[in-house]
């Protein structure tokens, strides 16, 4: 049995469907016996992956109010005008801060995005996949100048020179070493290295180079784009290096080179009892453990918790998401593993449309949408100004359906579970509970029919802005990070091991250092002197995946374009003029 990815409702605390082992119906599994879980998410699955290894855990950073401190602002492929228009205001307040403090903003992406649109200071436009290639000619600048904040790097990080190099690793196989060409593939990092791979000149690469390294203090952001590609869990990390070599971890107006984040409201989440199962496997792989799941392993395909699958998956739920056919890759080849019914045998989906995943399912339970039932809708929140909102019903169920607490709870007390299910609350005791804990911690919050009455509790950051890590940089003997030094690993012993025993594809590389690799069909790909154009995907404005293309106004409002590079090789065998 398993849950599958959904994002439907993602901010609320009933109906929550993400991530689905913190949702109602994980409750009720978890109260039965149990269910195959998975680890990872389609939106960021290999940067969560990478920089774990490397700050332990999420990786998190500065939020954009706190670019008011910076001196300079580096983007790699961070688009928050497109990716992030729903109404939280992060551009806002990047462009805000950007205009108080003056600082230098510098995109470096393939495309000519909105987040530039004429606010940028400078463009980099870099060949797609190659990201990798110019943080290591960064870093050797940045080395080769003494630019790096050794001070930082010997008192905070593992594994930058052979100083904090861990016992197990081999000599010069510490970062500096590889940059400087000491390492094992015996190639110095220089930027006339790095320009060829990266299509940037070689005068820009020492330019961008030396601003990062004398910027007092440096932001470093970077989007979710390029870690979507074969070797993403690399790239994430090498970015976080730049923030790294300048020292700029755990300081306003600094950040780590992972995305913007923000200040949270602490808000008392559904309690879910512990999964009796502990057996996980990655959230792509689903498709797989329905036709071979007994074949996948721990070393080749990434399970968790046992050295392989014993059975396939026989039995899907899924609540408010379409991953089953719309977010998954490879739809035809999905299709006819889902229409085989010997394989899965049964697919259930909770959902309040008839999505392209419904059309898949045994039984479709209709679902209540939000405004036919009442919820406090959490994760809301832009920068140092975190809110939450309590979104009252507006109109009466329609026809026969029901709400997910409610479905969850008819299907308890036909399995026996109903009053561990409840705990004796219906829907509006649980919201009641939940907040009246959530307040227990924070009395300032207003009563729970205040709150009703309102709609929405709006904060500010008490420390004015958010600082990741900023307890670990003021003391980190007394605040260690979650990876197995207690701090920020640079070198990675947990990756070196898996890189000698796991099994990988051919053109995958998994590497105790945020190497330089090429990617599947990247500029370098033999493939290239037949095909040389590269095609790649952009986060597209007016839809999400599908959901929403079929609305003919945002269709007129923002156009489904290609864009062609205007720099397009005249051997590429277009006929169309650029």
């Amino acid at each position: 049995m398993y849950l599958n990815y959904g994002t439907g409702t993602l901010g609320g605390t009933v109906t929550k469907s993400w991530p689905p082992g913190s949702t109602l119906i994980a409750r009720l599994m978890n109260l039965t016996g149990g269910y195959l879980n998975h680890y990872g998410d389609y939106s960021t699955a290999q940067i969560a992956a990478g920089l774990n290894y490397t700050y332990g855990g999420w990786a998190n950073n500065n939020s954009f109010s706190d670019l008011e401190n910076t001196k300079l602002i580096v983007q790699f492929g961070n688009n928050p005008a497109e990716t992030r228009m729903s109404g939280g205001g992060l551009i806002h307040h990047l462009m805000e801060s950007k205009a108080r403090s003056n600082a230098k903003m510098i995109m470096i992406d393939p495309r000519y995005n909105d987040t530039a649109g004429g606010r940028e200071d400078q463009w980099v436009p870099i060949r797609p996949g190659t990201d990798t290639a110019l943080v290591a000619a960064i870093a050797h600048v940045l080395i080769t100048e003494n630019m790096v904040d050794q001070a930082f790097l010997d008192t905070y990080c593992v594994g930058y020179d052979e100083k904090t190099l861990p016992a197990s690793a081999p000599a010069n196989s510490d970062y500096k070493s590889y940059i400087l060409g000491r390492g094992e593939d015996g190639i110095e990092k220089t930027p006339a290295w790095a320009s060829p791979i990266t299509g940037i000149p070689v005068d820009i690469i020492v330019k961008l180079a030396r601003e990062i390294g004398q910027a007092k203090p440096c932001a470093i952001f970077q989007g979710w784009g390029l870690q979507r590609t074969a070797n993403g869990e690399i790239a994430s990390r090498a970015i976080a290096m730049l923030a790294l070599l300048t020292g700029n971890v755990g300081i306003n107006g600094g950040g780590t080179g992972a995305r913007e984040s923000d200040y949270n409201i602490p808000f008392v989440r559904f309690p879910i009892p512990e999964n009796p199962v502990k057996t996980a496997i990655s959230m792509f792989l689903w498709t797989d453990a329905i036709v071979r799941g007994p074949e996948m392993t721990a070393t080749r395909d990434g399970v968790r918790g046992k050295d392989k699958l014993d059975v396939p998956i026989k039995f899907i739920w899924n609540y408010a998401g379409n991953c089953l056919i719309n977010q998954h890759s490879d739809i035809n080849r999905t299709h006819d593993i889902l229409q085989d019914d010997s394989a899965c045998e049964m697919i259930v989906v909770i959902d309040n449309h008839m999505t392209s995943s419904a059309k898949y399912a045994d039984i479709v339970l209709p679902d209540l949408t939000t405004s036919e039932q009442a919820d406090f809708c959490m994760d809301t929140k832009a920068a140092n100004m975190p809110y939450f909102i309590f979104a009252d019903k507006a109109i009466e169920p329609q026809f026969e359906a029901r709400g997910i607490y409610e479905i969850c709870t008819e299907l308890a007390k036909r399995l026996g579970v109903e009053e561990a299910f409840t705990e004796g609350r219906d829907q509006e005791g649980w919201l009641r509970h939940l907040y009246k804990l959530t307040r227990d911690n924070d009395p300032s919050l207003p009563d729970y029919e205040t709150v009703r009455k309102l709609g929405i509790v709006k904060r500010n950051d008490p420390n004015g802005h958010y600082v990741a890590y900023k307890a670990f940089r003021d003391d980190p003997q007394a605040n260690p990070l979650s990876t197995p030094s207690g701090k920020i690993e640079i070198y990675s012993e947990r990756l070196a091991t898996i890189a000698q025993e796991w099994e990988l594809p051919e053109g995958d590389v998994i590497h105790p250092l945020p190497v330089h690799v090429s990617t599947a069909e990247g500029w370098d790909d033999p493939m290239r002197s037949k095909y040389p154009l590269q095609l790649t995907g952009f986060h597209y404005k007016a839809r999400c995946h599908s959901t929403y293309g079929n609305v003919d106004i945002i269709k007129e409002a923002a156009r489904q374009e290609m864009w062609i590079n205007r720099w397009m090789p005249k051997n590429a065998g277009s006929k169309t003029a650029i």
